[in-house]
Parts: C-alpha cells; sequence; structure tokens
C-alpha cells in the first residue's frame, strides 16, 4: 500500500518541471528584474502490469524538484534547477529476464540550466543544458552521466497562439540520442488551451496536452507523450555494470486544483501504452527484452511558486 502511495505521487515532477521550461520555451517573458523560484513534490506508480513472454511488474517513482527563473533584461533570462527521484521495481518471475529482475532501486539526480534569448518581443530562443545521473542503488556518478541540451525557438504570431520547434541531443551510456518536438501553446478559445504538458529532456520530447479551465480553481486535461528512460545498471544483478531501459507511451487524463494562484495539486490517470522493457550487458554483446501491456498509470502533483 505504501509504494502505491509513493507512486501515486510521480508525475509531480515532469509537471513542475514544465512550469520552468514553458516561460522559455513558449515565447512568455517574465517582467524585467523579477525572479520566480518554483519547488514540487511529485510520484507516479505503474499499477501491476504482465509481461508478454511471462511474469509481471510495478514501479513507483517518486521525487522533488526546486527551479529559479530570472527575468534580466528583455532579452535575456537564466534559471537552474535540482532535483532527485528514486524509482522502485518489483517483478514477479519475469520469464524473459530468466525468472530474476533485471533491476529494482533506480536513482535519478539532475541539474539542469533553462537559458533564454529574446531577439524581438515575439521571438523567443532557448537552450537547456541538461546533466543526470541515473543509476541503479550500488552505482555511483562514474559511468552513470546523461548529459546534452534541448534547444527551441518559438514564435508569437498573436496573444493567443504561439508555435515552434525544438530538438534534444543527449548522450547516454555510449549512444547518442537525438529527437525533435513541436513547441505549442494555443488558446482556441478563453477554456480550451492546446499546449506542452511535460519538459523536453534526456526521457523524451514535450508532448501535447488538451486543456479546459472550468473555472479560477479547476482545469481538466487530456495529452500524451514519448518517455524513454536509460539506467546504468550496479555489478551485482544479471547484467552487471550494463544498462537498463523502460520506453513507453504515457497517454493521460488530468484533473487540476488551484488552492491559491501560486499552488496546485494536479491528479493523473494514465495508460502507459506501446511499453518495453530491455537490459544489456556492459559489453553489449546480450540484451535481453520484452514488450508488456498496457498498464494503468496513477499520479499525483503538489507545486508552488514563491
Amino acid at each position: 500500500m505504501h509504494r502505491t502511495i509513493l507512486s501515486a505521487l510521480s508525475f509531480i515532477a515532469l509537471s513542475l518541471s514544465s512550469l520552468i521550461a514553458t516561460p522559455v520555451a513558449l515565447g512568455q517573458m517574465l517582467p524585467v528584474g523579477s525572479q520566480v523560484v518554483s519547488g514540487s513534490v511529485a510520484g507516479v506508480t505503474q499499477l501491476s502490469t504482465n509481461l508478454d513472454q511471462g511474469g509481471n511488474f510495478n514501479w513507483y517513482d517518486a521525487g522533488a524538484r526546486i527551479n529559479v527563473l530570472r527575468q534580466f533584461n528583455t532579452e535575456f533570462s537564466g534559471g537552474v534547477s535540482v532535483g532527485y527521484s528514486h524509482q522502485g521495481w518489483s517483478w514477479g518471475d519475469a520469464r524473459a529476464f530468466g525468472g530474476a529482475a533485471p533491476w529494482e532501486g533506480i536513482n535519478n539526480t539532475q541539474l539542469g540550466l533553462n537559458l533564454g534569448y529574446n531577439p524581438n518581443a515575439d521571438l523567443r530562443l532557448g537552450l537547456m543544458p541538461i546533466v543526470q545521473w541515473r543509476a541503479e542503488d550500488g552505482v555511483g556518478t562514474a559511468g552513470s552521466a546523461v548529459y546534452g541540451g534541448v534547444v527551441s525557438a518559438a514564435q508569437t504570431f498573436s496573444p493567443g497562439l504561439t508555435l515552434g520547434l525544438g530538438a534534444g541531443v543527449f548522450r547516454e551510456f555510449g549512444e547518442t540520442k537525438t529527437f525533435p518536438y513541436l513547441v505549442v501553446n494555443w488558446k482556441i478559445t478563453p477554456k480550451l488551451t492546446l499546449a506542452n504538458p511535460l519538459p523536453a529532456g534526456p526521457a523524451g520530447g514535450a508532448g501535447l496536452e488538451l486543456t479546459y479551465e472550468l473555472n479560477q480553481a479547476w482545469k481538466f486535461g487530456l495529452g500524451g507523450s514519448y518517455r524513454q528512460d536509460r539506467f546504468r545498471l550496479n555489478n551485482t544483478g544479471s547484467f552487471a555494470g550494463g544498462v537498463g531501459q523502460n520506453t513507453y507511451i504515457p497517454i493521460f487524463a488530468r484533473a487540476s486544483y488551484s488552492f491559491t494562484p501560486k499552488t496546485s495539486l494536479d491528479f493523473y490517470l494514465a495508460a502507459m501504452a506501446g511499453g518495453q522493457v530491455k537490459a544489456t550487458s556492459a559489453d553489449g554483446n546480450q540484451t535481453l527484452s520484452d514488450n508488456y501491456s498496457t498498464g494503468v498509470g496513477l499520479g499525483l502533483n503538489l507545486s508552488h511558486r514563491f
């Protein structure tokens, strides 16, 4: 039960990250000289899900993040973010991996910068260098670093429409991963908005979400994205020193309640579709993988702007 509660706390980190990434990515600008400090605690869980070759698994992720963003002048803004999360996995007779657990606890520490440049009032250029240390329990920083960055350019065409393009490039455990994504902030009606719900980063692009604002307190959304989490495995498991990977497409519904203009709580119900888990040996010569059924994800996100 405690694992489910912790799990139900993890889409939060993702949501808060998007609050910091949004001003740069979507062409918005803070008042000159102003500074925004944001914090969040978050959790998500994927309930017991069947593996195609037999067996099952479930996992939770719980973490916290703090972000600072400052508008130095009409052209330049800059910020920093620091976050940590822990992911716990439970396996039941995972036959594709010989019945053993390919990994259990995963730690993720992230440092990032958020740099923005406005050549004019309607064009916003963004650069987000990011370094993460993603590894199973028992692994230090050596060999667990993931580093790279996200660049974006967004044009405001009207007060209700900002569009652009972005791309991420990251070096992960001997591989270079690149991905493009759309930057969108379209206020279709006074109550209906299509926008990016998540920050782009090592795990994938920013996704899309359609949000309906019922009133000042309640918002509801439907959205989806693509996530690929990769991490270094420890030296005691079946794939000692290798790399683990979880790939899935979260398709989610969100209900958000704002206690104040600065504090909100998000509830998530997600379908984790198109999933695959994979483990590769340290020398890259052996890989075992298995697809899994669409799983059910639950999440909570508590965020506050100081």
